[in-house]
């Protein structure tokens, strides 16, 4: 009974790896966007394209960023400055462009910028604190890919959308995680208004990585500038003891991100060149054992499991 079982799931993993492992040809002729490349997955996703082939435009916030990546890539590799919170920054880039790609059209854009140092619990954060977060992380990206669009489908390209495991999962407070689901949502929507016209869409679903976002000491920083702006009311609801076990929390959360960035953008990179890509790539084990699993779970089960070892707020009812 367990033989014929056997062979059917070799078979499908077979079928799966052929289907994967097939890559497009003249990759050299293809354009690709990506943002957010002064550092992590889309400095490392930019220079590792560059090799390939393709021609890579690359957006960095700062001067410095566009410098330090033009010295370790090759004259083919382009850089502009690009602000995803100011419009009238996405629309330069946009133009920018469109006159580089001509009739060739945009193949890829990958959508890696981000910005997360807003983590801590809901009740601590202003409205300025969610709106920076979430212009940047959603509305930019929104702005960024509707405005390329006309390029894109002239391509019958890719848009690849780089969410978290908590755009599965809400695992911290602030307005990463509903930042991050709102990616998930417009990429879902997104890939079946544009399925007749040949664009491909992928998510990809990281777990914890030593980018800048995984560094602690930033997000320490913000949860004491929360913390100390916080309403009288409200701290003493919390308590002293509550703010500091938070953010021995977020060291813990953060201390076991994995440095292996390549994992991440080698999954960026078979979105782009794939012939048959996936709709949602998951890299990191502790998205794949563990982020991902929890999120399957009934609610009253995975709420039991991300509140066991949280902090207790002083004035919590017993």
């Amino acid at each position: 009974m367990w033989i014929p079982l056997l062979v059917i799931v070799v078979l499908v993993l077979l079928y799966r790896w052929h289907l994967q492992s097939q890559i497009l040809e003249n990759l050299s002729d293809k354009y690709v966007f990506i943002t957010g490349c002064d550092s992590g997955f889309g400095n490392v996703l930019a220079k590792q394209l560059d090799k390939r082939g393709m021609k890579v435009l690359a957006s960095c916030l700062t001067e410095k960023g566009a410098a330090n990546l033009k010295k370790e890539a090759s004259s083919r590799l382009q850089t502009v400055i690009l602000d995803l919170a100011d419009g009238e920054s996405v629309s330069s880039a946009a133009k920018w462009i469109a006159n580089i790609v001509g009739d060739h059209g945009l193949w890829g854009l990958a959508n890696n910028a981000a910005f997360g140092f807003t983590f801590g619990p809901n009740a601590w954060q202003t409205r300025a604190d969610v709106a920076k977060v979430v212009n940047i992380n959603l509305v930019g990206l929104f702005d960024m890919t509707v405005q390329l669009l006309p390029l894109i489908i002239k391509a019958k390209g890719r848009i690849v959308n780089t969410s978290s495991c908590g755009g599965r999962i809400a695992n911290v407070g602030g307005g990463y995680c509903p930042s991050k689901f709102g990616v998930e949502a417009f990429s879902d929507s997104l890939r079946r208004e544009l399925r007749d016209f040949g664009v491909k869409i992928s998510i990809i679903e990281p777990g914890g990585f030593r980018t800048p976002l995984g560094s602690a000491e930033p997000h320490l920083k913000n949860l004491e500038r929360v913390w100390s702006n916080l309403n009288p009311d409200l701290k003493t609801y919390y308590g002293e003891q509550y703010y500091h076990q938070y953010g021995q929390g977020l060291k813990s959360l953060l201390g076991g991100c994995s440095p292996k960035l390549h994992i991440v953008t080698d999954c960026l990179e078979h979105a782009l060149t794939a012939v048959h890509p996936w709709t949602r790539y998951s890299p990191g084990w502790d998205c794949k054992l563990y982020w991902l699993p929890l999120s399957y779970l009934p609610t009253v089960l995975a709420d039991y499991v991300l509140c066991r070892s949280a902090p207790k707020p002083a004035k919590a009812v017993m």
